[in-house]
């Protein structure tokens, strides 16, 4: 008994096709230049939120603030949830299908996006300083503190002048501070995008 193929369907330039869509692509995570600027930014101001992420990730000595990193782990810990979209995309790019394969890289970068803000949210370590906590009021250009930075500056101050004599850590976990999280700007500027490869 002899076999033989019949082709039904010629896919296989629609395949060529989506899956060198699908490399020439890659998705970015972080603060895009869009989102950069700064609420009250006049475009001649030190920093935006591009710097202040760049700052918090590695850390400067020499202005005596230490790393936070919030992007690295951010991503590699949403790992489980955003990778499937990329293996979706290449099953797509195999069928074809360029626009779903398009649709599952932005659902991975939205996903990560995502696992980079929890982390922002998370408290990374270590401790705000007193210093800082004193002066999150001009970071948001109101002239007085919230309740939950006084309720911190309280329980750190000895107990001798009235306070709880609270470590910075325990003082700032209690009170509902956020290290990387003032005004809300930095953590909301982080973004994901897919574009070509440069």
């Amino acid at each position: 008994m002899a076999s033989r193929v019949v082709i039904t369907a010629d896919k296989v330039n629609a395949v060529i096709g989506s899956i060198t869509k699908l490399v020439g692509k890659e998705v970015l995570v972080g603060i895009p230049e869009a989102n950069a600027s700064r609420q009250n930014d006049d475009s001649s101001g030190p920093v935006n939120n591009a710097m202040i992420g760049y700052l918090m990730e590695n850390g400067s000595p020499a202005r005596n603030v230490p790393a936070r990193p919030w992007l690295v782990p951010g991503v590699r810990d949403s790992t489980s949830q955003w990778s499937p979209h990329l293996k979706g995309a290449a099953n797509a790019a195999l069928d074809g299908n360029t626009q779903r394969s398009d649709q599952e890289l932005a659902a991975s970068g939205v996903i990560a996006a995502s696992g980079v803000k929890r982390k922002i949210n998370s408290n990374i370590p270590p401790p705000l300083s007193a210093a800082t906590i004193r002066g999150r009021k001009y970071g948001r250009d109101t002239k007085s503190r919230r309740e939950n930075e006084d309720r911190y500056l309280n329980m750190i101050r000895s107990p001798a002048k009235g306070g709880a004599g609270m470590s910075p850590g325990d003082a700032q976990s209690a009170a509902g501070i956020v290290a990387l999280v003032n005004t809300g700007e930095f953590r909301n500027a982080v973004d994901s995008v897919v574009r070509k490869k440069t």
